[in-house]
């Protein structure tokens, strides 16, 4: 069992780490089960590890997010695998929202249920919710997912606008000589309605070397043709992910490109991620992660559980090597939720 680690004097309980960057944003996995075979990210399907997988349970979520909201975490994004495969998702996202101190709480989700569950999701307190979208041919669609679900989550994305949500964000990882047609569709798709478009970069994991150097598109190819048609980059705000936002006056939607491999992707990092098993990442690549879990087991731990937060965060990198064709030690990215 990890040793607790006891830090002095925590300033103002803010996150900020060694390089004077400050984190609101907490992205929380609370499984590592999918029901998608993305080719991209799980192509065999989710595999169990062990014999009963046991992830974070509602008390112990509660504590983390304690935690959390103590240093300012106003943001929450509940991820996965697929979160909605939780039977518990729904109490889940009420024990989140019971924290007074966040204001978001976001769902990463492949939207098979978000036709039917969507308006049960905004009631228990989802603000946002990003659904992946890999492409607009139910063929390629199917082909890339591994499922035919292409009806049901355009109907969710529907659904959504219905029961009251004002924006949905769609995830789209284009890939060349794969998807990377859908680029113009995706565009015509969002001309007339409010979806913030997601195109994100192929990232490269210990699994999937060949299939990132034979299908890998680069960011700045998109970049360059949305600012040769008008498209114009907005401002970062401080709760905002890492989407670099385009935004166009003939377009009601807009356009987020997610590029980690350029250059100074790190420098504005404000996110943390604890996995579905209570390791916090403080990286996308590149560690194993640090324990909390046992920190997790009363109310009463919580001081110690701030400590070892803080502690582990000032041993935060700079930033990742990706630009370097160093992708870690991730084999994939499903399970501390992409």
């Amino acid at each position: 069992m990890q040793q607790p680690i006891f830090v002095k004097n925590i300033s103002e309980d803010r996150l900020i780490d060694s390089f004077q960057r400050e984190y609101h944003y907490l992205r929380l996995s609370i499984t590592e089960a999918c029901n998608f075979r993305c080719n991209y990210c799980l192509p065999q399907g989710y595999k169990c590890t062990t014999n009963r997988p046991h992830f974070l349970d509602i008390d112990e979520i509660r504590r983390l997010v304690n935690g959390f909201a103590e240093f300012g975490t106003k943001k929450i994004r509940i991820t996965g695998g697929e979160p909605t495969l939780r039977k518990d998702f729904l109490s889940i996202v009420e024990t989140v929202a019971q924290q007074e101190q966040i204001k978001q709480i976001a769902l990463t989700t492949n939207g098979y249920r978000m036709a039917t569950q969507v308006s049960d999701w905004q009631q228990a307190g989802i603000t946002s919710i990003n659904v992946s979208v890999d492409s607009l041919d139910p063929k390629m669609f199917h082909a890339i997912t591994g499922t035919n679900r292409f009806n049901d989550v355009m109907q969710g994305i529907e659904r959504a606008f219905t029961v009251g949500y004002k924006k949905v964000k769609v995830n789209s990882v284009l890939m060349k000589n794969l998807n990377d047609k859908d680029f113009d569709s995706f565009l015509a798709w969002i001309k007339d309605q409010p979806i913030q478009m997601r195109f994100i970069e192929l990232m490269q994991t210990n699994d999937m070397k060949e299939f990132f150097e034979k299908y890998h598109l680069s960011g700045k190819v998109l970049e360059q043709k949305l600012l040769h048609t008008g498209w114009q980059l907005q401002p970062k705000l401080p709760l905002d992910g890492p989407a670099k936002i385009f935004r166009h006056s003939d377009y009601v939607g807009e356009i987020g490109l997610i590029m980690p491999y350029e250059r100074h992707f790190c420098a504005n990092c404000n996110r943390l991620r604890v996995s579905a098993t209570g390791k916090l990442h403080l990286c996308l690549f590149g560690e194993e992660g640090i324990d909390l879990r046992d920190l997790l087991y009363s109310d009463q731990q919580l001081p110690l559980l701030k400590a070892r937060i803080f502690a582990s965060l000032q041993n935060k990198k700079e930033h990742h090597f990706l630009h370097n064709g160093n992708s870690g030690i991730r084999n994939h990215l499903a399970a501390i939720g992409g």
